[in-house]
C-alpha cells in the first residue's frame, strides 16, 4: 500500500520545519520564507515495518583498506582545494554568488580532465542554460573542441537513466536547484527537491564511482540555499569567494573528508577564463605602496599555505555622536575587541573616531593571528607615522593586553623573507621557534600590547 502524503511547512532558506505556517521562521530569523510542502508519497521508498532487518557485521579499527585512487585535474590551484586531486565515488558541492565564476571553473575542470590520455568520460548537465549559451562560453574560454558530453536537462530520473548506461569519470550538475524529482509534490529548489535529488545523486555517484559535483547557490548571507542536511551528505563542500570588483578568486575548502579542510585555491579572472595564481602573496601586495600610514603586512595562513595580504586602516575624527566603525574581509566583532584593548591597555582615546578596515585584494581573513596587524594598522594611522615598508606582523592579543603565540611562525618568516620582507613583528614566546630558523630577517618580540605605542615615539 502506497504511502499517504502529509503536509508540513518548510523554511526555505534553512530547512526547519513546523505544523502550520508562520511569517517568520524561527531557526534562522528569515521572514517569508516558509512554503507548503507535501512529504510522502509515491516518491519515496515503501518501508515494510515488519520485515526483520538482516546482522550487520562489526570489524576492528585494525586492518587493511585499499590506498584513494586520485584523478589530477591539472588545475593545481583546484587540485590543492580538494586534497591532492579528484576522487573517485566522491561528492563535491560548490557554492558561491551569482556570477563569481562556479560555472567557468567546472567547464574548464571537465574540459581538463576530458583531454587527458586515458579519456574519462566527462558529463556537464546544465539546468539554468541552454545548450547554446554553454556552448558560447566554451569558445570564449577556447574549449570548444573538448570532448565534454553537454545537456540541457532538469529530470533527475533522466539523468540517473543514462549515467547508469554510461562509463561517466566526472559529472557536474549546475545547480541542483534548478532539479526535480516526480515523485516529490513540491516545486524545484524547494526543500525536499533539493534533499531528495542530491540523494539519489549522490547514490549513483557512489555505486557507479564517478566523481559528482553538485552546484549550489547561496543566500544573501553567504550560505548555501536549502537544507543544511545537504552540506552533511556530500564529501566536500567549496565555497568560491571574491568581489566583483577585484579580479581575485578564492576557492576555499570548508569541509572535506579526503583532505584538510580551510585549503584554498587562488584564482584571477581574465578574458581566457580563471587562471591559476602560484603565488598569491605576490599578487595581492603588487599594488601596495609604502611609507603610508595605517598600512602593514599580515603574515597568514590559510590552510597549509602562507599568504602575505595588506591590511588598510583609516582613523578619521568623526562628525556623529556614535563612531562609524566600517570593516572589509574581517570580523567585525574582533574589530571591536581590538579597539577595547588598546583604549583599556595602551590609553588610546578611539571612542570619537571612525575607523575604516580593509583587507586588501579581496580576501577574507578569520584567524585571530592578524589581530596585531590590525592593531598596528590603526595606531599608525591615528599617529599618521607609517611602519617600516619591509616588516610583516602577526600575532593574538588577549583581552589582558597580552600577545598570543600563533601556529606555524616558521613558515610566515620563509614566506615574508622570499618576497624580500627583512624584518617581523610576533609574540614574545615564540623565542624558542626564532633559534630553529635560518632566515635572514630580523625579528623584533612584543609581549603586551602596551610596546605598540613606541614603534611610533
Amino acid at each position: 500500500m502506497a504511502k499517504k502524503s502529509t503536509t508540513e511547512f518548510v523554511c526555505q532558506n534553512c530547512g526547519a520545519t513546523y505544523m502550520k505556517w508562520q511569517g517568520k521562521c524561527d531557526s534562522c530569523g528569515e521572514w517569508n520564507t516558509i512554503v507548503e510542502e507535501k512529504q510522502g508519497g509515491e516518491g519515496f521508498s515503501n518501508l515494510n515495518t515488519k520485515s526483520k532487518g538482516k546482522m550487520i557485521d562489526f570489524v576492528s579499527l585494525s586492518g587493511s583498506s585499499e590506498a584513494l585512487s586520485r584523478t589530477h585535474t591539472n588545475i593545481k590551484e583546484l587540485d590543492r582545494v580538494l586534497g591532492g586531486g579528484l576522487v573517485s565515488g566522491s561528492a563535491v558541492l560548490v557554492g558561491g554568488d551569482p556570477g563569481i565564476g562556479k560555472s567557468t571553473l567546472l567547464l574548464q575542470l571537465t574540459a581538463s580532465i576530458a583531454n587527458l590520455p586515458n579519456n574519462p568520460q566527462c558529463y556537464y548537465i546544465s539546468g539554468e542554460e541552454a545548450i547554446d549559451q554553454v556552448r558560447l562560453r566554451a569558445k570564449r574560454l577556447g574549449l570548444e573542441n573538448s570532448p565534454v558530453h553537454l545537456a540541457s536537462a532538469t529530470d533527475v530520473k533522466d539523468i540517473i537513466a543514462t549515467l547508469e548506461k554510461s562509463d561517466a569519470s566526472v559529472v557536474i550538475i549546475d545547480s541542483i536547484q534548478t532539479m526535480y524529482l516526480d515523485g516529490v509534490e513540491s516545486t524545484p529548489g524547494s526543500v525536499s527537491q533539493v534533499r531528495a535529488c542530491s540523494y539519489e545523486l549522490i547514490k549513483l555517484a557512489k555505486k557507479k564511482n564517478f566523481a559528482l559535483f553538485l552546484v549550489g547557490h547561496v543566500t544573501k548571507q553567504g550560505s548555501i540555499a536549502g537544507p543544511r542536511v545537504l552540506e552533511h551528505m556530500v564529501d566536500t563542500v567549496l565555497y568560491f569567494e571574491g568581489e566583483r570588483g577585484h579580479q581575485f578568486r578564492i576557492l576555499r575548502a570548508v569541509k572535506n573528508r579526503y583532505g584538510a579542510t580551510d585549503e584554498i585555491g587562488v584564482f584571477e579572472m581574465q578574458d581566457q577564463g580563471l587562471v591559476e595564481v602560484e603565488n598569491p602573496s605576490a599578487l595581492f601586495l603588487a599594488e601596495r605602496q609604502g611609507n603610508i600610514s595605517g598600512s602593514c603586512v599580515f603574515a597568514g595562513i590559510e590552510g597549509s599555505r602562507p599568504v602575505l595580504v595588506e591590511i588598510q586602516a583609516l582613523v578619521s575624527p568623526t562628525s556623529y555622536s556614535s563612531p562609524k566603525r566600517a570593516v572589509v574581509g574581517w570580523d567585525s566583532n574582533r574589530l571591536s575587541m581590538v579597539l577595547a584593548v588598546l583604549e583599556a591597555r595602551c590609553g588610546l582615546s578611539l571612542s570619537s573616531q571612525d575607523i575604516y578596515l580593509n583587507i586588501a585584494g579581496g580576501l577574507k581573513i578569520s584567524e585571530p593571528a592578524a589581530d596585531l596587524s590590525v592593531a598596528m594598522a590603526i595606531i599608525s594611522s591615528m599617529t599618521n607615522k607609517p611602519l617600516p615598508p619591509d616588516m610583516v606582523i602577526f600575532g593574538e592579543i588577549g583581552l589582558s593586553g597580552e600577545i598570543r603565540a600563533v601556529n606555524q611562525p616558521n613558515l610566515r618568516l620563509k614566506e615574508a623573507r622570499k618576497l624580500g620582507f627583512n624584518n617581523a613583528i610576533m609574540p614574545a614566546s615564540l623565542k624558542k621557534d626564532k633559534k630553529n630558523t635560518n632566515y635572514d630577517i630580523s625579528i623584533h618580540e612584543i609581549g603586551n600590547v602596551q610596546k605598540l605605542v613606541n614603534w611610533f615615539n
